[in-house]
């Protein structure tokens, strides 16, 4: 069901869509009025064509699934796919630009690239629970009252012990754990502690830090790939290209194997469906060890016949 959106002033400078074709431009202003309060919608270039483009019957599906492949380039949509193995997408900065009055609850699959970070995403507070995540006791243990620095004792009755039930008088300064991450207390008034983020650039105690991840985007090899070559490839061409190399990155494939996979194909000048076959040849492909040439002499008659022959002439 297509619904009433927003389009800003600041789209038609904005350089993300002017980097893709005025079509996919033109599917990306139309996915507006048909994802769902959410900004998700089906990835189905079939079904999009006929919702958007029913009037025009030369932008068939093809066309569509090449201006899907632009956005997603450009960074405006993300593509994923569900747990019921169907693909969906959604667009990237939906809300920042989309104000929803009474938002209505999405039925598609939520994206584990963007929205597991959004605190607020519908179904987190029923995952943590299922996942035995429970929030902090009622009771907290001595706390500084906001706005001093009185220490405010739990509304509590001592044991005959003089200790509380369940737990015993804390010596050092409370710590907050949650999933991992120690927050420290707050600090009396007067103290200054610098802030209270890690810095990240530093090494962690106890070992050295992992590598940095390739993180080369499909994006980016396509642009190394147009950068190698005499003339600009056509749209429709790199469009294909991008689609092959973001399913080779997708199934882990190292980026320096799908560059000298482009290298090959650049060199042969062949369709884009063949990269995986030049990309395989890349990965597993025998050296051949040289041989030894075999020198081809002339036949010649020895000045001596006796000494060459030995008499059996």
């Amino acid at each position: 069901m297509a619904r009433i959106r927003t389009i800003k002033p600041e789209a038609f400078v904005s350089e993300s869509l002017a980097a893709v074709s005025l079509t996919a431009e033109r599917t990306f202003i139309g996915l507006l009025t048909q994802v769902d309060d959410r900004g998700r919608h089906r990835d189905h270039a079939a079904i999009i064509a006929g919702q958007l483009w029913v009037l025009r019957p030369e932008h068939g599906p093809s066309d569509v699934e090449t201006d899907l492949a632009q956005l997603a380039d450009a960074g405006l949509i993300c593509r994923y796919t569900g747990p019921d193995d169907k693909r969906y997408l959604h667009i990237v900065t939906w809300h920042q630009h989309q104000k929803i009055n009474r938002p209505s609850k999405s039925r598609l699959p939520t994206c584990s690239h963007h929205d597991a970070t959004v605190g607020t995403a519908p179904g987190v507070a029923a995952l943590a629970a299922g996942a035995g995540i429970t929030d902090p006791s009622p009771f907290p243990h001595e706390t500084l009252r906001e706005g001093s620095g009185e220490v405010r004792k739990p509304a509590l009755n001592p044991g005959a012990d003089g200790e509380f039930a369940g737990q015993s008088r804390f010596t050092e300064p409370s710590v907050r754990e949650r999933g991992g991450l120690r927050e420290a207390a707050v600090t009396p008034h007067g103290t200054d502690l610098g802030p209270r983020t890690m810095d990240l650039g530093d090494t962690p105690s106890g070992g050295a830090s992992a590598p940095a991840p390739d993180t080369v985007s499909a994006q980016q090899l396509i642009r190394e790939y147009v950068a190698g070559c005499n003339h600009r490839p056509p749209s429709d061409f790199l469009g294909h290209l991008s689609r092959v190399v973001s399913k080779l990155l997708d199934e882990g494939i190292a980026p320096a194997h799908i560059r000298a996979g482009l290298e090959r194909h650049r060199a042969k000048g062949l369709h884009p469906s063949t990269l995986p076959s030049l990309v395989h040849e890349a990965m597993n492909a025998t050296p051949t060890m040289p041989t030894t040439p075999v020198v081809h002499r002339a036949w010649t008659n020895p000045t001596d016949v006796e000494a060459a022959f030995g008499g059996d002439l």
